[in-house]
């Protein structure tokens, strides 16, 4: 029994490890995939694959149900039905206008059928008359027009209405009144589906898929050179906007032997070594936590949001991330610090940590940052976050700017559909601003009417393109407001 006690003992401790990679694996590759579909044009073309079959399947099956439904009632349907769920926001997105245009098509084509009747008799044959196509399209393109419900399907379902005669059908003008109801009842189910995946899912998809809009409340700020003071209070104006929020001021001593972390305290515990060192040690933890404290009694009385002193030691990078895991932090807020005209090693460790992670460098003496500039270039996660940032700080009363560089006219309306679904998600007043001229130039002549201007720290980009071409925030050498660098962790 033993014996086989020890086996098993040693297969759990050889699968435990293979578990525990797998686990970590799967919860990396879930938040990639979340990260993936924070980008709304992915979100968007995964609700096509999963929906517009899942609709046109049911009514297909209705379809077998009902013996006079026509099958010539897809190509429109499955047409509309994507123009519906691709541009949810768009010009022919109106469900009313869906199912109105689809159905007056249809109608105008039966009308058109009933003149063909009146004049030249039943048809004879499934090929329509040139007068019925000619008039049920001009029908279609007057009455659409007048009542404004212009859209492309409603001339096809005018069209197949005119060659609607199953073999079952007694006449092809009763073949078209069923096509019109059916054609009725198919895109008012399409449409009540679109209606409850807009409504119920789209135009709440911050609130399910963005973790910035949930977390990103508790803050860690590194309390490391001048700006240690004003980069806690940006970070404590961040915590504020969450019921939940709160800031952690982090002092980081010198290496000590046999020193451990204890971050739920505010001092440091030692265990036994040399007495000189820990006497050393403990007289610069006393004063960093006075000067910390200070700091944090400041944050509560001008920000109002619970503020926590922790002081730790050992190499800065580690100790900052393991500060904030045992904190339950999820987002650190660290002054900008430069090291030779580039990023410094410790902001750019944290950049590579797994915490989301602000940068901030501050030019004047600003308090409250209500009118905010964000510089986006791509869709994405990383775009979102730092919206969401920006509208935090701005509130209710502030204005954040979302803007994006275009190199020719021809992006513009790429570029404004863009804006478009990033301003959708955010909560407060945004707007929004496609530039055709540089980065670099946009930011020189725009960040002087700003309190802050948001970058992204381009971590996504490849090394050698970072070598090729530095990212945005390490080429301005003289902004006239405050700089936010935003990195999304690494999973």
């Amino acid at each position: 029994m033993s014996r086989l006690r020890r086996v098993a003992a040693s297969l759990l401790a050889r699968i435990s490890p293979l578990l525990a990679r797998v686990r970590r694996v799967e919860r990396r590759e879930l938040s990639e995939f979340r990260r993936w579909l924070e980008n709304t044009s992915n979100l968007l073309h995964l609700s096509i694959l999963l929906f517009v079959p899942l609709i046109i399947g049911f009514v297909t099956f209705l379809t077998g149900r009902i013996g006079t439904l026509s099958y010539l009632l897809f190509p429109p349907l499955a047409s509309g039905t994507y123009t519906l769920f691709s541009d949810p926001e768009g010009r022919y997105a109106d469900p009313v206008r869906f199912v109105g245009s689809l159905t007056i098509g249809a109608v105008c084509g039966l009308v058109s059928l009933w003149f063909i009747v009146a004049t030249y008799g039943e048809p004879q044959t499934a090929t329509p008359h040139p007068v019925s196509a000619a008039l049920a399209v001009f029908l279609t393109g007057v009455v659409t027009w007048a009542i404004d419900v212009e859209a492309p399907s409603a001339f096809s379902t005018a069209l197949l209405a005119l060659v609607s005669n199953p073999a079952t059908a007694v006449s092809q003008t009763e073949s078209a009144v069923a096509y019109v109801v059916n054609i009725f009842l198919a895109s008012a189910i399409v449409a009540g589906a679109f209606v409850v995946w807009r409504e119920r899912f789209y135009e709440r998809r911050a609130q399910y898929l963005y973790e910035t809009v949930h977390g990103d409340d508790h803050v860690l700020v590194p309390m490391r050179g001048d700006d240690a003071p004003r980069t806690a209070l940006f970070g404590a104006r961040l915590a504020a906007a969450h019921d939940a929020g709160k800031v952690v001021l982090l002092g980081i001593v010198a290496e000590a032997p046999d020193t451990a972390i204890d971050p739920d305290e505010a001092d440091i515990a030692t265990t036994e070594g040399d007495d000189d060192a820990d006497a050393e040690l403990s007289a610069e933890a006393d004063e960093t936590v006075s000067e910390l404290e200070s700091c944090a009694a400041d944050i509560r009385t001008s920000v109002g949001v619970p503020c926590e002193v922790v002081v730790a030691a050992g190499d800065p990078v580690p100790t900052t991330v393991q500060a904030a895991q045992n904190a339950n932090c999820d987002l650190v807020v660290t002054p900008y610090e430069e090291d030779r005209g580039l990023l410094s090693e410790y902001v750019r460790g944290i950049f590579q940590s797994p915490l989301d992670a602000v940068a901030f460098r501050s030019v004047g003496d600003t308090k409250r940052w209500k009118r905010i500039l964000v510089l986006v270039s791509r869709p994405g996660d990383t775009a979102h976050a730092m919206i969401d940032f920006a509208t935090r700080l701005a509130g209710r009363n502030g204005v954040v700017s979302v803007t994006t560089c275009i190199n020719s006219e021809v992006e513009r309306r790429t570029a404004e559909t863009r804006l478009a679904n990033f301003a959708e998600t955010a909560d407060g007043p945004i707007e929004t601003r496609v530039s055709r001229s540089d980065v670099q130039s946009f930011i020189s002549a725009n960040a002087g009417s700003y309190d802050l201007l948001v970058l992204g720290s381009s971590q996504e980009r490849s090394a050698a393109s970072r070598f090729v071409s530095p990212p945005t925030f390490e080429r301005l050498r003289s902004v006239e407001c405050d700089v936010a660098i935003f990195d999304r962790g690494t999973p």
